[in-house]
C-alpha cells in the first residue's frame, strides 16, 4: 500500500474502503444541490477530488454494484481512466438507464476508484503468435 497524495476541495471525507479486503474506494458526488438524473440521461457528476499518481499507475472509475442493479445507475465510459499525468478534478460519467428519475445528492456514493500498476508496450510486428490451446477462440466459444 502507498500513501495517494489528493486534493479534497469537497465538503465530503475522504474515500476509504467499505471493508477490509475491498478493491475499490468509494467516490462520493459533490453538490450544491440535489440532480435528478433523468432516464437514459447523463451527467458528469464532479467529486472535488484531485490526485497525483505516480508514475506506472492509473485509477479506474467503475460502477458501484447495488446502484447498477438496483437503480440502473452506472459508469458510461465503465470502466474510466484516470491517468499518472491527469491532475484535474475526478468526474464521474453517470447514465440511468432505469425508466425512473434518479436523485443524487451531495455526498452520496456514485462510483468506486480502484488503482493499479500497469507497464506500457512498444509493438513488435510479426508474422505469427504461438500457439494455445484456446487458439482464435473469442466470444462464445466455449459454450454456454
Amino acid at each position: 500500500m502507498f500513501e495517494l497524495p489528493v486534493i479534497n476541495k469537497s465538503n465530503n471525507p475522504l474515500p476509504v474502503y467499505q471493508t477490509k479486503l475491498s478493491a475499490g474506494l468509494d467516490l462520493q458526488a459533490y453538490l450544491e444541490k440535489d440532480l435528478v438524473l433523468r432516464p437514459m440521461e447523463r451527467k458528469l457528476i464532479g467529486t472535488g477530488l484531485y490526485i497525483a499518481l505516480p508514475t506506472g499507475f492509473e485509477a479506474m472509475i467503475r460502477p458501484r454494484s447495488g446502484l447498477a442493479f438496483n437503480f440502473g445507475i452506472t459508469v458510461i465510459n465503465s470502466p474510466g481512466t484516470i491517468d499518472a499525468d491527469y491532475r484535474g478534478e475526478i468526474k464521474i460519467a453517470l447514465i440511468n438507464l432505469s425508466q425512473e428519475d434518479f436523485i443524487i445528492k451531495n455526498g452520496d456514493r456514485i462510483a468506486q476508484m480502484v488503482v493499479n500498476k500497469y507497464e506500457q508496450v512498444k509493438f513488435q510486428l510479426t508474422e505469427n503468435l504461438d500457439e494455445t490451446e484456446r487458439g482464435s477462440g473469442g466470444y462464445g466459444h466455449t459454450g454456454i
